[in-house]
């Protein structure tokens, strides 16, 4: 469906730098998390997870935790509900393909293998640390994706090729002027949100209604009914608020199942949160990969092949493949190409999407693998992006809907002054530090889903918008509001937006940067739906002062419909609203993607340029300043729009120098699941960071000409910044994180 944006006035809400509508009630403590569910006297579960990797369970003693005062019920595969083990799909979104407690093999350290109920969370912890399992150990657990024998290839991921083959790229390889052949590496990394994974189930005549942090709760629903037999209109998840996500509450983890067993089977409400070292083993990670790069081209830069091969691991229960060589298939100019994407399958817990899945790690080697083919043909880095610029998507062969990356470069080297930059490593210094500037390109896909929004104009004049939509920290309820008030010509402050339960319209998963995109519209759809019904109602009234204006005429301004000739005949929304029957106008509005073969290509764009400083004396590194030029099309809130860019960029220093999953090579044990021993940046290590938009709505990708922006700014960072390294060092280190001991002692892949 089409919608326009009509603007009947010159200054709109929508692009401006609105606070949050929901900010007060955040800070205030008012907003409703899930486990602030006002549910009375809820039962606690606390799960039990195993301890080994590989093997099964021989037998639970549950004596000493039925002892424990307060503990109501031991939930293990002996006793649990049955529930079926569903294959992933997006209609049911259960993210393993292995049904909890249903069983007694183990297939990774941290598996799900028992729940104690209690009263109270202490007794329900001091039960589950009293439980004992006894295991019987299968054969030495695999653990290592580079020695792996059992590797599969799989076809797509998400709808994409996962392996590619374009002209003759070997033989391009062979014959170019300038050949690299490198290899890059990430490690595994873990979402960490500040809020935890917690579910509150309660059945109450056979329906079941569970409060989630979910960043989909359609999804929730569907799997919920799936997994208990029931319609999905007796199932009610409900989640207002999240306290972040980034990807590991995009799908329905075994948790969640847990709860609802619980709560079946004591017949009482039970919350269960997930503890902070449960969280690095129970929701999925960021996979680990290792990304082989030959690069062949002529010796100003220009590409002539390019072959990416990409391993990452996967769990025994659940597939997911971090497409890292996308971005090589789609961003430049190639013409020789050949991407391969391998799956380890080891004894490890299952990794899902982490922000900007793919694409993250992904613009990581090839940023890194522009570079040194830059210093290897003697081209400013900077040129070698210039010079192989595309107008048309590498992969499908379509045109941008609208790109505009060429202007990120221009106004981010002159804003960052890249002029001013020396070529040789180790050639900028200040004081006692050397001095490195890295670039790199960034980059994401533009994604929409059907979803729809309901407006209603109620007594009073009050006016909500509602969706099953979701705000994990993104601004959701303010943009929202933004763009409802422009079409009613009201204050953002007027719009009641309720977001985030199964009942309300649909809506699809907060995830793949899609949720703007795909709900505006709608909303925007549905606003203007109950306008025009409400300029009807009040030009066909006798008792209206609008009677007998041509509807046309009307407009919607100062909070009121009014003759825009003669501003003295105007109507209060609250009378319009009494006229209507049942005392209110509502209308459902919808948006999708267009149908039939897509004509263009979607994608945001940007350029991520960084400054890093090393003190050789003191093993200090530290981004010193950072700058975000990004074109993502129409920005309806610069101020929510410049936080997410922040926090990506954030997030990619965190990437590039600190965040690495530890596991025990014996077992596969997490050692760093905690936020001491897992490193994020902390106040000290985020300095100058600037953020600049090139803003040209697309139009082409939706009639409000946004595309979404949660994940593009993390993408390009660490790359930039291992650009930046190795200009500062002359010391290359091709594997994540850079710590400063790689620079101090030199590993095997720098150079």
């Amino acid at each position: 469906m089409t919608t326009t944006i009509e603007r009947p006035r010159t200054t709109t809400h929508a692009g401006s730098p609105v606070d949050r509508v929901d900010g007060r009630a955040k800070v205030t403590g008012a907003a409703p998390y899930a486990a602030d569910a006002a549910i009375e006297s809820p039962l606690h579960a606390v799960i039990v997870q195993a301890t080994i990797a590989r093997g099964r369970i021989l037998s639970i003693d549950e004596r000493a935790t039925r002892d424990v005062p307060g503990v109501v019920e031991v939930l293990t595969h002996a006793n649990a509900p049955h529930v079926p083990t569903l294959p992933f799909d997006f209609a049911t979104p259960m993210s393993e393909q292995l049904a909890p407690l249903q069983g007694t093999d183990v297939h990774y350290d941290g598996q799900h293998v028992a729940a104690v109920i209690a009263t109270t969370f202490e007794a329900a912890r001091e039960g589950a640390l009293l439980l004992k399992v006894v295991y019987e150990h299968g054969h030495p657990p695999e653990l290592d994706a580079t020695r792996s024998l059992d590797v599969e290839y799989p076809q797509q991921y998400f709808g994409t090729e996962a392996q590619v083959r374009r002209g003759e790229p070997d033989q391009a390889f062979e014959s170019s002027d300038v050949q690299l052949d490198v290899t890059y590496s990430t490690p595994n990394e873990n979402h960490n949100p500040l809020e935890p994974s917690v579910t509150v189930a309660q059945w109450r005549d056979g329906e079941l209604t569970v409060y989630d942090s979910t960043q989909w709760v359609r999804g929730t629903r569907a799997v919920l009914a799936k997994c208990f037999d029931l319609p999905e209109e007796k199932v009610h998840v409900i989640a207002p608020f999240l306290g972040g996500g980034f990807g590991c509450k995009g799908f329905v983890w075994a948790h969640l199942l847990i709860a609802a067993m619980a709560a079946k089977v004591t017949g009482k409400p039970v919350k269960l949160v997930l503890t902070r070292e449960q969280m690095f083993t129970s929701v999925g990670h960021r996979s680990q990969t290792h990304q082989r790069l030959r690069v062949g081209a002529a010796r100003d830069g220009t590409l002539r092949a390019v072959l990416h091969d990409v391993r990452n691991e996967s769990s025994r229960v659940s597939t997911f493949v971090e497409g890292a060589g996308g971005v090589t298939a789609m961003l430049f100019e190639i013409p020789n190409i050949a991407i391969t994407h391998s799956l380890a399958r080891l004894d490890v817990p299952s990794s899902t999407a982490m922000r900007a899945p793919g694409e993250a790690p992904g613009t990581f080697a090839l940023g890194c693998a522009l570079d040194e083919l830059a210093y290897a043909c003697n081209v400013d880095p900077l040129d070698v992006l210039r010079r192989n610029h595309n107008a048309i998507d590498g992969e499908t062969g379509l045109p941008f809907s609208s790109k505009h990356l060429l202007a990120c470069y221009e106004r981010g080297a002159e804003a960052f002054g890249w002029s001013d930059r020396t070529r040789a490593p180790r050639s900028m210094r200040d004081g006692d530090e050397l001095v490195g500037w890295g670039v790199a390109t960034a980059t994401y896909p533009a994604m929409r889903m059907p979803a729809e929004a309901r407006v209603t104009l109620g007594a009073g004049g009050t006016i909500e918008a509602v969706s099953a939509t979701h705000d994990l920290g993104t601004g959701m309820y303010t943009i929202l509001a933004q763009l409802v008030a422009d079409v009613f010509g009201v204050e953002p402050s007027a719009i009641s937006v309720r977001i985030g339960d199964s009942a309300f319209p649909t809506a699809p998963v907060a995830g793949g940067s899609m949720s703007s995109a795909s709900v505006c519209p709608a909303a925007v759809d549905g606003a203007q739906r109950v306008l025009r019904d409400a300029i009807a109602l009040a030009t066909s009234t006798d008792a209206s002062p609008l009677y007998g204006v041509p509807e046309a005429d009307v407009e919607a301004r100062d909070g009121m419909l009014r003759a825009r000739n003669d501003p003295a005949r105007a109507v209060a929304y609250a009378d319009v609203a009494r006229w209507a029957n049942g005392g209110e106008l509502s209308a459902t509005g919808k948006s999708g993607p267009e149908e039939g073969e897509p004509k263009y290509s979607f994608h945001s764009f940007g350029a991520q340029f960084v400054e890093v400083r090393f003190d050789e004396e003191l093993a200090r590194l530290r981004v010193s300043r950072a700058l975000g030029v990004f074109d993502c099309g129409r920005i309806l809130n610069p101020k929510t729009a410049r936080s997410q860019m922040l926090g990506g960029i954030t997030w990619g220093i965190g990437m590039a120098l600190l965040e690495e999953t530890v596991r025990d090579p014996r077992n596969g044990a997490v050692v760093t699941n905690n936020l001491a021993d897992y490193h994020v940046p902390v106040n000290a290590d985020v300095q100058s960071i600037d953020v600049l938009f090139v803003e040209e709505p697309d139009l082409r990708f939706n009639p409000l000409g946004i595309r979404g922006i949660g994940e593009i700014g993390i993408t390009g960072v660490a790359a930039a910044i291992g650009n930046a390294v190795y200009h500062a060092t002359g010391i290359r280190v091709r594997d994540l994180p850079i710590v400063p001991e790689k620079l101090l002692f030199g590993e095997s892949n720098a150079a």
